[in-house]
């Protein structure tokens, strides 16, 4: 009798090569931050993250040329690993760490730093493709079988009130348009559309926004069933502002731009940027609607003109 393993449902990782995965990572960014090297942590990022932290070092490669001067080493600690059953790849598990950024004294005000690390096949690094940074009480309770074993959602999932699959389109069709109309009211919803109109035209400068989604490969939603039957989901969107000055006046252009930049900026720069968000489904057409709980940006390319 043949077994297919890839058809089988299994655990993504044991709790011992999760630690792993979460060590390597750390020991990798540790690396790379101090050095301002991208190539020491190439290996261990990938998706929406890697694409922001490459970047991110990269740029501060240029500006730093003798590494980080402030480095602080970066700790994750008192790890719980929710680890998914599900069948074929990628395979993938979710580390809910404590971090050193952002202490306050073990009190309940400490964030939470959750990394999703994906892998593609049994010969392949675990490599982090989201992070998201929230409180405590922010995190949502998440389905568990008897053996602790979390359960995926499926990216069609049409028992949800937006399909994963379709969270990254939607997201940046609202951000562009205002429609569709399925995102709760919030800080990176509602509260940055009214950022943009607000600094859309100041004196001397117009900017103009564009959003595309990112939902294949790396860049493709990953979602766990919580308690209620909605689903914790990560998934990406890419940015782009588009400055625009007046006759006569000079763009502004920090060094983490400048570092990035190709072309002349003559009276134009278009700033390209990947933005990761984890979000909250409900169940159903009933009227609920996602709530996006945290988003993470970083610059990924700059162009003049």
């Amino acid at each position: 009798m043949t077994v297919h393993g890839e058809r089988e449902v299994v655990p993504a990782a044991t709790e011992a090569e999760a630690a792993k995965a979460l060590a390597g990572f750390t020991a990798a960014y540790n690396k790379a931050d101090k050095a301002y090297d991208p190539a020491l942590d190439a290996q261990h990022v990938t998706g929406a993250l890697g694409a922001i932290n490459q970047a991110g070092l990269k740029a501060r490669q240029v500006n730093f040329p003798n590494g980080n001067p402030q480095h602080i080493p970066l700790e994750l600690g008192d790890a719980e690993y929710v680890i998914p059953k599900k069948a074929g790849w990628p395979r993938w598990f979710l580390a809910d760490t404590d971090s050193n950024r952002d202490r306050d004294n073990g009190g309940d005000l400490d964030n939470r730093w959750l990394v999703v690390f994906v892998r593609s096949g049994v010969d392949d690094t675990w490599k982090a493709a989201y992070l998201a940074i929230m409180s405590p009480k922010e995190i949502p309770a998440l389905k568990r079988d008897q053996d602790g074993y979390a359960e995926p959602v499926a990216p069609d999932d049409a028992a949800l009130a937006v399909a994963p699959r379709n969270l990254s389109e939607d997201y940046a069709s609202y951000l562009q348009s205002g429609t569709p109309e399925r995102f709760k009211p919030g800080p990176h919803t509602s509260g940055w559309r009214e950022m943009r109109k607000k600094n859309a035209t100041v004196l001397g400068m117009s900017t103009q926004y564009i959003d595309q989604p990112m939902d294949t490969g790396a860049f493709a939603p990953l979602g766990l069933v919580t308690q209620d039957g909605g689903a914790l989901v990560f998934f990406a969107v890419k940015n782009f502002e588009r400055q625009t000055a007046a006759e006569g006046v000079k763009l502004k252009i920090i060094p983490d731009v400048k570092a990035l930049l190709t072309g002349e900026v003559k009276s134009t720069i278009t700033k390209e940027r990947i933005s990761s968000q984890v979000v909250t489904v409900p169940v159903g057409s009933g009227g609920g609607q996602p709530d996006i709980l945290g988003r993470l940006t970083g610059l990924t390319a700059a162009k003049g003109s």
